[in-house]
């Protein structure tokens, strides 16, 4: 049978080689839509890992001789295609002239998805892609396309929908067989290339397809054409009433934090076992709902919602999941403890988690949670940002050991053995050692899914597991004496490590990842004004001032508006390398640019990042808005190659597009007034009530969606206005006083009462923040009034009064 294979992905064996998305679309909760579709007799395996890791897996190096093969993929722009421009596979991008050759030819398509920094995808590039023998079978029957899920997420959905569907999940590579018209006929994700353990390989594979197209032809393309349609009806509901039932709308957020707190692995931090992503939508969740407990007095379980936070960021923090000599996060933990990661760094990933290191530096005024955030935003202005602004998308887990060698190896770049460590450090090694549990033998033993097949023996994957003054006391030192040594030891690692081969950069500019960190950087700007004065850091942070990061955030913006925006349409791309992408942009681009931009604002910049915020989102209600349903489709529906138009609800690695859509109305709706506010709480109500089932059910598959579902049922959102000089050192002040205190549901306005240009605008879309303005022209002083249910406090003129007032 077709699922007989499906128990593999549970193997611990498979938890150190997953693709970097298997967790994230098959243990995590999603939509169930059940398909039933007449099958063939033979069977393949779907979904297949190897059972076994002994090899090196990894890529290929690339050749300074002239390729033997190259193929059409050579004349795109994406990294994932160019990586496979030389093989010997005849492969077609997406699009009509591969459809056409298909139909032309009368012979299935193989699809096959992935991206550069896929270290699966790497492995099947390695065993059959460059194999002449595969090729012959795929060029004789076959017509090949290559998709990058990066630059296209929307023809990746429908696909992934597929399989997921039938066979119960997904990850990447995803290999798709397709009917000249697009039809899914089956499918998998890794293939290895022979036939192993009584199950085929992927030249038995496509020798069965071949045959099975030629023999059953009517039956696969049935099946294909009755799936893609129950598929385009599950993800495509609409709402059955205008808004939700106000008692849902009050108790998601409730549903979903007990549903996380049953998996709550009180030992190492994190929600559910191995292996561990770093799902931030979660602790976003738990944080929110911990804040509602204390509004209601319920202080122990708020409390108890918190720490549970708190003890996964730090365990996070501490594992080897964070690159502790480089900044940054690696994708997730193959074990339970945070300790040997899945070694390629996302930049989606590294915006969500500054953003709620942030948030628990906001809570708990540590200055722990700020370390991180900035390490993780200096390694971001170090290695991803391109000279014109815009800020790159990954980098791979495979490198090469030492410059000349032939095969790249997961993690060459990140790992230490105990000598190395003593060459560099020297008469400090002991102490670093200690610190980092780096041993002779190496030291990915904490768990038996660490390194399950002894690849990483004798080497070290770096990880905290004592408390640092404790550490100080043990070698006699003071606890900033310890700090700097051993910031003098990550750096001089550091500089080591720079002359080891580099993993492959993934340099594609993607808008909806952008949006993401710039978010983080704008807040990062005024709620890191809070730290204790004085507060030095170690490398890898830079200790830069705070408001340098607004300054990253505004050229990411302007890169975007200069290179991936039409003025005259009002509409986005995707994404840019060399050029902005064929691909147009999708609903992730719009939401997440909208809460970028509106964070970017609140956080100081200029009046033109709320009006682009405005204008997108009136462009994204045209594009994506389905006006009789509800909500968001995930595509603009104008392309006829991409068969399912879905609306996305599931917050998984990233958020979903309308758990994002929602949250920004419910801000816009706080920020204007009149019919354009309503607008915006009618659009967001009637969004939600599309996922009235999931919220009442699965709560826990869209933990951010249960924000938006509380957010939208607050009586009267908070809002503090600022109003006087933008340039003075007092606005600053009051500015960051105004973000100091954690409030999801808070909204902060600014204005100069001397510019004609802000004046306008609020006249226009908020008069009563315009009269604010004018009535307080006058005064000497900045001015910050808090408003909520149709009543201002009082001015203050202070920004430790504005503190005080936001804490009551």
């Amino acid at each position: 049978m077709l699922m007989k294979n499906l128990h593999l992905l549970s193997s611990p064996i498979l938890h150190r080689f997953a693709s970097r998305s298997i967790a994230s679309l098959s243990s995590l909760p999603r939509r169930r839509i059940h398909i039933r579709t007449n099958r063939l007799s033979f069977s393949f395996p779907i979904l297949s890992r190897p059972i076994y890791a002994g090899k090196v897996l990894a890529m290929a190096s690339t050749s300074s001789t002239s390729p033997k093969h190259t193929n059409r993929l050579a004349a795109e722009h994406s990294p994932y295609l160019l990586q496979h421009a030389h093989n010997p596979v005849d492969w077609y991008p997406w699009g009509e002239e591969a459809f056409q050759e298909a139909r032309k030819r009368d012979v299935p398509i193989f699809l096959s998805i992935g991206y550069s920094t896929c270290h699966w995808c790497h492995v099947m590039e390695v065993e059959s892609f460059e194999s002449e023998e595969v090729a012959k079978l795929l060029n004789d029957s076959f017509v090949s396309i290559k998709v990058d899920r990066e630059e296209r997420p929307d023809v990746d959905k429908v696909y992934m929908s597929f399989v997921q569907a039938l066979y119960g999940g997904g990850g990447w590579p995803l290999s798709v067989f397709l009917s000249p018209d697009l039809k899914p006929l089956m499918g998998g994700t890794y293939f290895p290339p022979n036939d192993n353990y009584g199950r085929p390989g992927f030249k038995t594979l496509l020798k069965k397809v071949k045959d099975a197209w030629e023999t059953k032809r009517d039956v696969l393309v049935k099946s294909g054409t009755y799936a893609i349609e129950e598929l385009s009806k599950a993800l495509s509901a609409n709402a059955g009433n205008d808004k939700l039932p106000d008692g849902l709308s009050r108790t998601a957020v409730t549903i979903c934090a007990k549903q996380l707190s049953r998996s709550y692995d009180s030992k190492y931090g994190g929600f559910g076992s191995a292996p561990k992503f770093p799902r931030p939508v979660e602790i976003q969740l738990m944080l929110y709902h911990s804040k509602k407990l204390k509004e209601a007095g319920k202080t122990s379980e708020a409390d108890e919602d918190q720490s549970m936070v708190l003890f996964s960021l730090q365990g996070m923090a501490n594992g080897g999941m964070h690159d502790h000599i480089g900044g940054g996060f690696h994708r997730y933990s193959v074990d339970e403890c945070w300790h040997v990661p899945h070694f390629e760094k996302m930049l989606y990933d590294q915006g969500q988690l500054a953003n709620v290191y942030l948030d628990g530096f906001v809570i708990t005024k540590d200055v722990m949670y700020s370390y991180v955030a900035r390490d993780v935003l200096d390694y971001l202005r170090r290695d991803m940002i391109a000279p014109e602004g815009g800020i790159y998308s990954a980098e791979d887990a495979d490198s090469f050991e030492f410059e000349g060698a032939k095969r790249k190896k997961e993690g060459a770049f990140y790992i230490w053995t105990n000598d190395e460590i003593d060459d560099v450090l020297g008469e400090h090694a002991d102490l670093f050692k200690e610190h980092y549990y780096a041993k002779k033998s190496g030291n990915c033993d904490l768990s038996s899914m660490s390194d399950p097949h002894n690849e990483f023996a004798g080497k070290n994957v770096l990880i905290e597991r004592n408390e640092m003054s404790a550490m100080a006391s043990k070698f006699s030192l003071s606890v900033e004496k310890y700090q700097e040594i051993l910031g003098e030891c990550r750096r001089k690692l550091f500089d080591v490590r720079l002359n080891r081969p580099k993993p492959h950069l993934d340099d594609k500019i993607i808008v909806s990842w952008n949006g993401l960190v710039i978010s983080a950087l704008a807040r990062a700007s005024k709620i890191l004004r809070a730290e204790p004065q004085g507060t030095k850091y170690c490398f890898p942070v830079v200790n830069s001032q705070p408001e340098e990061y607004i300054d990253v955030a505004e050229k990411a913006a302007l890169f975007i508006r200069g290179n991936l925006y039409d003025e005259q349409s009002h509409r986005l791309q995707h994404s840019y390398r060399q050029g902005p992408s064929k691909a147009p942009a999708f609903l992730d681009d719009y939401a997440f640019l909208i809460s970028g931009l509106l964070d970017l604002y609140e956080n100081g910049g200029g009046i033109e990042w709320l009006k682009w915020a405005i204008e997108l989102q009136e462009t994204q209600d045209e594009l994506y808005l389905d006006r009789e349903g509800g909500a968001y489709f995930n595509t603009e529906g104008q392309d006829p190659s991409v068969l399912l138009r879905v609306k996305e609800d599931h917050d998984g690695a990233e958020p979903s597009g309308n758990s994002v859509s929602a949250i920004n109305l419910v801000r816009l709706a706080s920020i204007v007034t009149g019919e354009k506010a309503n607008s915006y709480l009618t659009t967001a109500q009637r969004l939600l009530a599309v996922f009235e089932l999931r919220l009442k059910e699965l709560a826990v598959a869209v933990p951010l969606m249960c924000c938006a579902a509380d957010m939208i049922s607050v009586p009267s959102r908070k809002q503090v206005v600022l109003v006087g000089s933008k340039s003075s050192a007092e606005f600053n002040n009051m500015l960051c006083a105004a973000h100091s205190v954690y409030d999801p549901n808070k909204t902060v306005l600014h204005i100069d009462p001397w510019s004609s240009d802000e004046l306008e605008f609020w006249e226009e879309n908020n008069s009563n923040v315009a009269e604010m303005a004018k009535r307080n022209r006058d005064s000497e002083k900045v001015v910050a009034l808090v408003c909520q249910h149709f009543t201002c406090s009082p001015p203050v003129f202070d920004s430790s009064s504005l503190i005080r007032l936001l804490s009551k």
